[in-house]
């Protein structure tokens, strides 16, 4: 069973007991968390499409930890004049644990 949910203009493909890389969310470590934004569900090859999404439907998480991703080096030169930018980007994460569709 899979489902493919809507979180902050991303779309995942999620299935239950998978972990989950998102963009940092409100909530401490532990936290449960519910998303409703359900696009599509599968179960045992009968598939359930939404128009745009499916109403009653939800998928349960927990917060497993907040975390910074790798840093990102970001170089801008102009030849021949001196300009070089040198500069770095950590975005931070948030790790998520899907426990139930439903």
């Amino acid at each position: 069973m899979y489902a493919i949910i809507k979180i902050s203009g991303r779309q995942y493909k999620v299935s239950e007991g998978q972990e989950l890389f998102l963009n940092r969310l409100q909530g401490n470590e532990g936290d449960k968390v519910t998303f409703e934004e359900v696009l599509l569900k599968d179960k045992d090859g009968k598939v359930e499409i939404g128009s745009p999404i499916i109403k009653g439907s939800k998928v349960s998480a927990k917060i497993v930890e907040h975390l910074k991703g790798d840093k990102v080096l970001v170089f801008k030169k102009k030849r021949r004049k001196g300009y070089k930018k040198k500069n770095g980007h950590r975005q931070y994460l948030t790790k998520v644990l899907i426990e139930g569709i439903k």
